[in-house]
């Protein structure tokens, strides 16, 4: 079952100058994504309802769905994005594929939880969050093989909402560690979406700004565009103008200039994998913003879970990149913007040396240079405090 709903958004300008600044009411925060139950104090059976993050900022459509196959196509087709966001879309659509099981026994029942995690699985390959949800539903369903299958099921819910709920918990951790390197009336640069959308409420990389601002602190943000498929003029603007954020939008190749007319005074990115010498993955593009940060003396912060962490890769070359099909390039939207046939490069992803990094900052604490011991002592220890 794959229903739709679609709240319209009312037109707004689409120019948003710091000189006239255009604020938008604050609103509650979005729930990207979540578990609705059936019937009101039982868990199951229900579906996943997710924000299609493909039809922002024109519509803010609503996807619900109990089939496995459109949970893998949601993740695939970036109708959920952002590393927490998919393992949380992962994590509960191991329960949409078992939910239903007639499985006799609770390892017959695990056996099925290990089919959808392997199919889950090859749905994106960068995201190690996406694998980090699923081991854990594993992990879940393994040591309760031995239960009957209804008490599994229930098992394997309350694991998914625990994930969710987790997340939430991280992302105003990270909000609360970040906003003590943000002073009032400063202005952040970030690229692609690490905010609400990418995760099940506050997000990564703007988790900080949102914070500053509960704190009362006027943050601005000067949001890069993010080609080829434009999450931070689609989803980042969007969310910020929808919270009451001053934004401005720019295009990619602007940074430096923005950069060296003082403009910027931090930058603020997400992370979808981080290797054990804080090497770090993120959308394409992160890597060029590292460069110029560093030429022009501005701190660049990475934002993550601590779940966004690989120790089993030494340095970021051993991360895997996901290449995106050519028409994302050369028929953006629907529209042709170069040749047929032309050659196409398009990795979505890019990998920043720990070098050109100030700090990540993950919900225990502000993890400094050199990142190796801080990281593998920040994932052990549990503890909030700056390494």
């Amino acid at each position: 079952m794959y229903l739709l709903f679609a709240i319209i958004l009312e037109k707004r300008p689409h120019i948003h100058t710091p000189i006239l600044p255009y604020v938008i009411m604050t609103m509650d925060p979005l729930k990207t994504i979540e578990w609705t139950p059936d019937r009101k104090g039982q868990p199951l059976p229900g579906m996943i309802r997710m924000v299609d993050q493909t039809r922002l900022p024109g519509e803010l459509i609503f996807l619900e769905t109990r089939d496995l196959r459109q949970v893998w196509a949601a993740i695939k087709t970036l109708q959920v994005r952002g590393a927490p966001a998919i393992g949380i879309a992962a994590a509960l659509g191991v329960v949409v594929a078992v939910q239903d099981s007639r499985a006799a026994t609770g390892a017959a029942l695990a056996a099925e939880v290990d089919k959808a995690a392997d199919y889950l699985a090859t749905s994106r390959p960068t995201a190690v969050n996406l694998f980090w949800a699923l081991d854990r539903m594993r992990l879940c369903a393994r040591t309760g093989a031995r239960r009957a299958p209804a008490d599994l099921k229930a098992r394997l819910i309350k694991e998914a909402i625990a994930i969710l709920n987790e997340d939430i918990a991280m992302c105003r951790a990270i909000g609360r560690h970040g906003a003590v390197l943000l002073k009032d009336g400063q202005t952040v640069l970030t690229h692609c979406n690490a905010g609400g959308l990418c995760a099940s409420q506050f997000g990564t990389a703007l988790a900080p700004i949102y914070m500053a601002r509960e704190q009362g602190k006027h943050i601005c943000v000067y949001a890069d565009e993010t080609r080829p498929l434009l999450q931070g003029a689609r989803l980042t603007a969007w969310e910020l103008m929808r919270a009451g954020i001053d934004v401005t939008l720019i295009c990619d190749n602007m940074a430096a200039q923005v950069m060296k007319e003082g403009r910027i005074d931090a930058v603020m990115v997400g992370a979808d994998r981080i290797a054990a010498n804080g090497d770090s993955a993120n959308k394409i593009g992160t890597y060029g913003v590292a460069v110029l940060a560093r030429a022009h003396k501005i701190p660049f912060y990475v934002l993550a879970p601590s779940s966004t962490f690989d120790l089993a890769l030494a340095t970021g070359e051993a991360i895997p990149i996901e290449e995106r099909g050519a028409d994302e390039i050369t028929c953006g939207f629907g529209r042709r913007t170069a040749p047929e046939q032309v050659k196409v490069y398009a990795p979505a992803f890019d990998v920043t040396p720990a070098r050109l990094i100030t700090a990540i900052i993950c919900e225990r604490g502000i993890l400094k240079p050199p990142f190796g011991k801080a990281i593998e002592k920040a994932v052990g220890c549990g503890l909030q405090a700056e390494f």
